[in-house]
């Protein structure tokens, strides 16, 4: 039973991708800068097109077996996904039909939006930066934060957030739409029904499953191509899973190294933003405002307030989490800058430098496994062509272009750079004060 219902899984995939999915990366010309905006005013709308066709389960390094555990059969019928494409793209979920899911998740810039913190209807920017849709049905929570599990819970929370897409309720945003006709063909043959609110979202989160995203360079490596990656690009894979650390958060183990997706599904504490804030006053006071532990009002805190820098304490309220939050996956890292859930970091080479100083050692909640890492400019530089190599084909060209620029950008600034103090022992870390 479990290897037919397997089959059967691999098969729809390979049908609905192979069908729908085009060879986008012979259309990526690259993407500059997000444009700049007047005050009030929104992003300009992304448009649908070949990046934004599901992918195609006939990838290199594509995790077979992970994928039939996360995703039923059931929800990835042709019908479903063409509706949560369509609903992806649509502006009138929006309160003013300036919004959509796109605007940042936008294809182009792998699911992204290009900028440090997103920008919302009427131009509200936001206190975090957007992680990509590519390999989020992948995670065992949403959001930074992970205040909710699924893909149809993370797919309400925007449409309502008053600095994201800003409509009164999700029957507000339903109501812009049922009585279009095209919509009424497609969820009458996607789920047999009229338009309704849960069919909506299941539809945009059938969709998001399909977007899964590998047959990078690294893979054709791990799959025994020995030339598929740069010599720099090895050695900073062995950094990876020994001297560098990384792998204590970006594998599914502590001891063994992990070429899928490259995250633990935990949340960390890793020194960024913290010291810009009160975060104990922040604590108490989200103690006191969020103690019927409201989803709603952990979603405006964490988008409009102040109070988003404490992370995973705002969903457990446990001192160990604040600050913390969850570890991002690393395929298409060069194309989903900037870096953290701030947005603080312009290039790779800071995020290293700010590892390898094991920034942060004032912060009394941060993460025991920050430390001074003693990356000489060499292995930094290693590490980098390591982390280029986890990009998809689809975004070669735009991957190219964004790391010439990062790192023509590392020769004039490197403002995270602290050698003395990466070379340094760790210092004392000061302890946790009473909420």
């Amino acid at each position: 039973m479990m290897r037919a219902t397997s089959l059967v899984i691999l098969l729809l995939l390979s049908y609905i991708f192979a069908v729908v999915a085009a060879r986008a990366q012979e259309k990526d010309a690259g993407v500059g800068a997000p444009p700049a905006l007047a005050p009030e005013q929104a992003p300009p709308l992304p448009k649908p097109g070949p990046l934004a066709q599901p992918r195609s389960s006939i990838q290199i390094g594509f995790p077979t077996v992970l994928t039939e555990y996360v995703i039923s059969p059931s929800t990835l019928r042709p019908a479903r996904v063409a509706l949560g494409q369509k609903l992806f793209f649509e502006p009138r979920l929006s309160g003013d039909d300036t919004v959509s899911c796109a605007t940042c998740h936008d294809p182009a810039r792998a699911f992204t939006d290009g900028r440090p913190l997103s920008v919302g209807i009427h131009g509200h920017v936001g206190q975090r930066n957007a992680p990509t849709v590519l390999n989020a049905l992948y995670n065992k929570t949403q959001f930074w934060d992970g205040r909710v599990n699924t893909l149809e819970q993370q797919a309400a929370l925007p449409i309502t957030n008053p600095f994201e897409m800003g409509s009164v309720s999700i029957g507000d945003a339903l109501s812009r739409i049922a009585g279009d006709k095209d919509y009424q063909t497609q969820f009458m043959q996607a789920f047999g029904r009229d338009v309704n609110e849960q069919d909506m979202l299941s539809a945009i989160a059938a969709y998001e499953r399909t977007l899964a995203s590998f047959d990078s360079p690294f893979d054709h490596f791990i799959a025994g191509d020995v030339n598929a990656i740069s010599d720099s690009a090895k050695r900073g894979w062995d950094l990876f899973n020994a001297k560098a650390r990384c792998h204590l958060c970006h594998a599914l183990t502590d001891n063994q190294p992990d070429a899928a997706l490259f995250l633990d599904s935990d949340f960390h504490n890793v020194g960024i933003g913290i010291l810009r804030h009160h975060v104990v006053p922040l604590a108490q006071q989200a103690e006191r405002e969020l103690a019927q532990g409201h989803v709603a009002g952990i979603d405006t805190a964490a988008i409009t307030s102040e109070m988003s820098v404490l992370g995973r304490f705002l969903v457990t309220r446990k001192q160990d989490d604040i600050a913390s939050f969850k570890t991002p996956g690393l395929r298409n890292v060069l194309v989903t800058g900037p870096y953290f859930h701030d947005g603080s970091m312009q290039t790779l080479w800071d995020v290293m430098d700010h590892y390898n100083k094991g920034d942060g050692i004032t912060n009394p909640w941060l993460d025991k496994d920050m430390q001074p890492l003693a990356l000489t400019e060499p292995e930094i530089d290693d590490m980098v062509a390591f982390l280029a190599s986890l990009t998809s084909p689809q975004y070669k060209v735009t991957g190219d272009q964004e790391y010439a620029r990062q790192l023509a950008l590392s020769k004039v600034s490197r403002p995270q750079r602290d050698t003395a103090r990466a070379f340094g022992p760790k210092l004392k870390q000061p302890e946790p004060p009473p909420l």
